[in-house]
């Protein structure tokens, strides 16, 4: 039980931050996520100029993916659930980026190119980015809520074939 409501707490204190700070910033986390993001630029340069652009954002959603598959292994449904919520947290912060594509008013990293500007502008939807960011956002809070559920469903589970109600 405990776990479970840990890993509540870490959704609520996420989605409290993104709806309730005037940031949007989770301290650390996404001091984290920043740091994850802009590591990604450079690497994926190495493979590919013209997807430099993409670099920030995969290694933003590859990382908690990354820690979800190794605590899948370990059988650590704890570790997966808060590695979904971390995921659905840097979905939040993806879509204040990319809703802030045609505005550009977030402060940015590095030589102040905004990904999403670019990104948008290749795919021609620029003129959609804050319906994308919406979907984006969405999935996000989803993505948090559902952790949580298939987390207290396993737990729930796991009580009635252990015979405790």
């Amino acid at each position: 039980m405990g776990r479970l409501i840990a890993v509540l707490v870490f959704a609520l204190v996420c989605l409290g931050f993104h709806w309730f700070g005037a940031e949007a910033w989770v301290p650390l986390l996404d001091s984290a996520n920043l740091a994850l993001h802009e590591a990604g630029h450079p690497l994926v340069s190495i493979f590919s100029e013209r997807a430099t652009v993409y670099g920030g954002t995969l290694f933003q959603l590859a990382f908690p993916l990354a820690v979800a598959w190794h605590f899948h292994r370990l059988a650590n449904l704890t570790g997966v659930a808060a590695s979904m919520v971390w995921l659905g947290e840097n979905l939040l912060n993806i879509a204040r980026y990319m809703a802030d594509a045609r505005v550009q008013e977030l402060p940015l990293v590095g030589n102040g190119d905004h990904d999403w500007t670019e990104i948008f502008g290749r795919w021609g939807v620029l003129s959609l980015d804050g319906r994308i960011a919406g979907m984006v956002r969405v999935a996000g809070v989803v993505l948090m809520v559902g952790a949580v559920v298939w987390l207290y469903r396993h737990w729930r589970a796991g009580r009635e074939d252990s015979g405790i109600e």
